[in-house]
């Protein structure tokens, strides 16, 4: 696979991404996950999104310049038993469809593998987000199977679970 156009790196999120961080709560970008949150809501992921938290890291997707064109990262949660990182991303309407969410899931899926203290990281796209589906698989995510999720609290969705093993990167 060729690498996006244009080429992308991750960098720490900081509290002055807020922008950015706006920019990625529409109703169009927020639709699969819930959709937009209260700007008090907001404040309070910027704050979360900036600080080193030890379990996962979040990160900004950006082109040579430094222009933002998403967001991606990795956290630990527990699933079926074992202790797992999670990954979800976002990338702008305007950079989609350019094999940016691919490459920056590569790049966290190393990230996490660097990072230790888990053996596999999974993404839960909706079923009915084609897009992001075709990000796990074009990142070299296995399809594991249908799950049953309510994000956010309250809100029954049906998601898809990509793995990726994490024991074999060095």
């Amino acid at each position: 696979m060729s690498p996006p156009d244009p080429p992308i790196s991750l960098r720490p999120w900081r509290m002055t991404d807020a922008g950015l961080l706006s920019a990625l709560n529409t109703p169009v970008m927020t639709a699969h996950t819930g959709g937009p949150e209260s700007s008090q809501k907001l404040s309070q992921r910027l704050q979360r999104y900036a600080e080193p938290r030890g379990d996962g890291e979040m990160f900004v997707i950006e082109d040579p310049s430094g222009q933002p064109l998403g967001s991606i990262g990795y956290w630990r949660r527990e699933w079926q038993g074992e202790q797992v990182y999670e990954t979800g991303w976002a990338v702008l309407p305007e950079f989609q469809g350019r094999g940016i969410a691919s490459e920056a899931a590569r790049l966290v899926i190393q990230r996490a593998a660097d990072a230790g203290g888990a053996v596999a990281i999974h993404a839960y796209p909706r079923v009915d987000h084609p897009a992001s589906n075709a990000t796990c698989r074009k990142a070299g995510f296995q399809l594991v199977g249908v799950v049953d999720f309510e994000y956010p609290p309250g809100n029954p969705i049906r998601s898809n679970d990509w793995v990726a093993d994490l024991t074999d990167r060095g």
